[in-house]
């Protein structure tokens, strides 16, 4: 993952800056489609938001990289990843944290983000067989990013312009713009989260049960 993001081109700013500053944290799992690891991935979630307090400053990334399976196409990547987001969903619910404030926990809703120990996150799915290189990595992957860094941005006026770079880099580093891209509350942030280009009656396969 380290070598994708130290790539100069790399379109991501964040996770640049993230890594700079020694605010990357890289935790090993056994396989997307295996609920082996949800638990110990979901205390690691709690411990995280536990950390980041109420004024997150800076750029802080949680990655799960996980064993396998790599040779999902984008569909495949796509169900197993939201299998693995609604098991840990459910982990969280059946712990007795409540969805982040100001947030939906429907998917299909514009203030959709995932919540974990009571904090908003935005996911990042990464793998081999995605179209796009900024999501291409030779194991799949989730990267859990804090809203709360986002609407630091937003307070700084900064966050537009970030956006803007990011863009002009990721065109670049691609060769075409990313279609997904869009910002929170204009349209459900689960359509950008498999990194597959989708269309517009897309159903997100976002279930979350009672953990066994």
């Amino acid at each position: 993952m380290t070598a994708l993001i130290e790539q100069s081109d790399f379109p991501c700013v964040g996770a640049k800056s993230a890594l700079a500053q020694g605010n990357l944290a890289v935790e090993p799992a056994f396989s997307l489609r295996s609920a082996r690891d949800d638990a110990r991935i979901h205390e690691r979630l709690v411990q995280w938001s536990r950390e980041a307090g109420d004024d997150d400053k800076g750029f802080r990334s949680l990655a799960v990289v996980f064993a396998g399976p790599v040779g999902l196409d984008e569909r495949g990547f796509e169900i197993a990843l939201w299998q693995r987001l609604g098991a840990l969903t459910a982990l969280d619910r059946a712990a007795g944290h409540a969805q982040a404030a100001g947030f939906s926990a429907d998917p299909d809703h514009p203030d959709f983000a995932l919540s974990f120990g009571g904090k908003a996150y935005f996911a990042v799915g990464l793998h081999p067989g995605a179209s796009r290189r900024a999501r291409r990595l030779p194991y799949p992957a989730i990267v859990f990013n804090l809203h709360s860094q986002f609407a630091a941005l937003r307070a700084e006026d900064r966050y537009e312009r970030m956006r803007e770079v990011i863009l002009a880099r990721d065109e670049a580093f691609d060769g075409t713009v990313n279609p997904m891209v869009a910002r929170h509350g204009e349209i459900s942030e689960a359509r950008q989260y498999s990194g597959r280009a989708i269309k517009g009656d897309w159903k997100c396969p976002f279930a979350p049960e009672d953990p066994a």
